[in-house]
C-alpha cells in the first residue's frame, strides 16, 4: 500500500506513464497546479515543502522500485520545478508558458550545478537538479518581468 503511495505522487497519478516526453507532461500538471494555488506566499510555500518532502521519498521508493536512478516515470520533480519557477512571479498565462520554456530548457540542459545535484542519493538527486532548474526559470522570468517593465513602462 505504501508502495502504490509512492508511485502516485511520484507519478503524479500515472501522468509519469504518458510514453512520449513525460517530463513535459509532468511540467504541464505543474502548471495546472499553479493555476489552481491561491496567490498567497504562505499558500505557496506550503505547497512548495510538502512538494519537496513528499516528492524526495517517493521518488526514492520509486526509484528502489524501478531498479535505476531518475527514472523517467518519476515526474514530481517537474511538477515542482514549475511551481518554483513561477514562485513569486505576478504572471498571468502568457508569463506562466514563459516560465513553462524557461523551465524546460533548463531542466533538459542541467546547467551547473544542476548536473551535480542530479548525483546526489536517493530522491533528493531525483529533486534536487529540478530544483536548482526552477532557480534558474524562475531568475530568467523575473529578468523578464523587470526588463519589460522598464522597457514598456505602463505597458
Amino acid at each position: 500500500m505504501r508502495d502504490r503511495l509512492a508511485l502516485a505522487v511520484a507519478t503524479v497519478c500515472g501522468v509519469g506513464y504518458v510514453p512520449l516526453a513525460p517530463g513535459t507532461f509532468g511540467s504541464l500538471a505543474g502548471l495546472v497546479l499553479w493555476a489552481w494555488l491561491p496567490g498567497s506566499l504562505k499558500a505557496q510555500t506550503a505547497v512548495l515543502v510538502v512538494l519537496c518532502a513528499m516528492g524526495t521519498w517517493s521518488a526514492g521508493v520509486a526509484e528502489r522500485r524501478f531498479a535505476r536512478r531518475d527514472p523517467s516515470y518519476v515526474v514530481v520533480d517537474e511538477v515542482l520545478g514549475m511551481v518554483m519557477t513561477l514562485f513569486l512571479n505576478p504572471v498571468r498565462w502568457p508569463g506562466a508558458l514563459l516560465g513553462f520554456l524557461f523551465f524546460r530548457i533548463a531542466d533538459v540542459v542541467k546547467p551547473f550545478p544542476a548536473n551535480r545535484l542530479e548525483r546526489l542519493p536517493g530522491g533528493l538527486g531525483v529533486m534536487a537538479d529540478d530544483a536548482m532548474a526552477a532557480v534558474y526559470a524562475n531568475l530568467a522570468l523575473q529578468f523578464c518581468l523587470w526588463s519589460s517593465s522598464h522597457l514598456w513602462p505602463g505597458q
